[in-house]
């Protein structure tokens, strides 16, 4: 395979104060694992936050629909007999 023209001659990079570069490079990458951590603390805490006001939502439709139930039945005029009596 032939190579591009001029891949030959370049020239290489010297890089100074390569162990400050590494160390700040490091400590930038600690830095994000700690905010990674502290992220994924903060959504565990919400999942949890949102298990619960769904039950609690869940529950509230459920009493919701109980009270439109029964009134409902009041309305009906029928006594509790007559009601399961119907169910069955």
């Amino acid at each position: 395979m032939p190579r591009p023209k001029g891949s030959k001659n370049k020239p290489i990079e010297i890089i100074e104060n390569v162990d400050e570069k590494i160390a700040a490079v490091e400590a930038e990458i600690n830095k994000l694992i700690e905010d990674l951590k502290a992220k994924r603390f903060e959504l565990k805490v919400l999942k949890k936050a949102k298990i619960a006001a769904d039950k609690a939502a869940e529950e509230k439709k459920a009493e919701e629909e109980k009270a439109k139930l029964l009134e409902v039945i009041e309305q009906s005029g029928k006594s509790y007999e007559e009601i399961l009596e119907l169910l069955k």
